[in-house]
């Protein structure tokens, strides 16, 4: 049996199967559907310094292949995720990696800072790229603010770093190279793009925020396009995360270059999907002839005049 283990730099998983934050809840919500301790790891959702209520209703709209979220980081805030949440996520048996968010760069230092005192957490995400709060993106859309944040991080915690990019930006490989240069193990990509819908009978926006991110299989060849760039100028290990929703998915992105994926939108319309991505996993491998998930990690082939 191929190995399923994956390592992204000080970030070592059982296998490449991960679920993205925002769309699992705190855990408690998918143990009806889903192994735990099969994933190679679970992200909460976002936490914020102090708990957020989030935009207002409606806060989601289905689109044709994809889903627009406008949420708005609501969430319980880091004391009630310490402790409330993390001694359950905790005993699941798998990756605990947190997934933080701060209005400044003293923010996300302090919210990592904090964690760093919890043992058991395996990783820490830093959404810089949310798109449905003020400010959400800015830390995202500037390489030396990605730095910055990523760095502070790393100076007060002791946890692997995951720097979870936006899409929204005219060169995202810069932004990369600038997260990897300052300590980050590895980035995640992507989180949403912006869009809108509208009530045209009605002349209003449908979204109470009026723009939110879309994501679902509607994203994926664009996120495809982005992991396979960025796989070929930033020397980082990438997890994937856009429209994943089978294993034929997953396969594409590890072949583009990433390392890892998660699963996102999929978990609303399909919760057992992750856990039966992994049982998929090993005859998948098996059947590109690769005896470890690593084998295919970026083995993308291109004709002589694509080079």
């Amino acid at each position: 049996m191929p190995a399923l283990q994956v390592e992204l730099n000080r970030l070592k998983l059982a296998n490449p199967i991960l679920v993205a934050s925002g769309t699992f809840g705190y855990a408690r919500e998918m143990a009806a559907f889903v192994p735990f301790a099969r994933l190679g790891g679970i992200i909460p959702k976002t936490i914020t310094p102090e708990a957020r209520m989030g935009n207002p209703p409606p806060r989601t709209v289905e689109t044709a292949s994809g889903l627009l979220n406008s949420i708005g980081l609501d969430n319980d805030g880091l004391e009630a995720f310490v402790s409330k949440h993390l001694d359950y996520l905790l005993g699941l048996g798998t990756k605990v990696i947190a997934n933080i968010a701060g209005h400044d760069r003293d923010e996300f230092v302090r919210m990592a800072a904090r964690l760093d005192a919890c043992p058991g957490l395996a990783g820490l995400e830093l959404n810089i790229s949310c798109p449905n709060v003020s400010g959400g993106v800015d830390f995202g859309i500037d390489p030396a603010m990605t730095a910055s944040v990523v760095r502070g991080v790393r100076e007060v915690c002791r946890f692997p770093v995951l720097a979870k990019l936006t899409p929204n930006v005219t060169d995202i490989t810069a932004i990369a190279q600038a997260a990897a240069e300052a300590g980050a193990d590895a980035v995640t990509l992507v989180n949403t793009f912006q869009g809108m819908a509208i009530d045209w009978r009605r002349r209003k926006p449908i979204l109470g925020n009026v723009v939110g991110g879309l994501s679902g299989p509607a994203i994926k060849p664009m996120v495809l396009r982005i992991v396979w760039q960025v796989a070929r100028k930033v020397k980082v290990p990438i997890i994937a995360v856009g429209g994943i929703g089978s294993i034929d998915d997953v396969m594409e992105f590890l072949v583009a270059g990433a390392s890892a994926v998660q699963i996102g939108t999929a978990n609303f319309y399909n919760p057992t999907l992750a856990g039966r991505l992994v049982d998929e996993l090993d005859a998948a491998l098996a059947s590109a002839g690769c005896q470890s998930v690593a084998e295919i990690v970026g083995t993308l082939q291109l004709s002589d005049a694509a080079k």
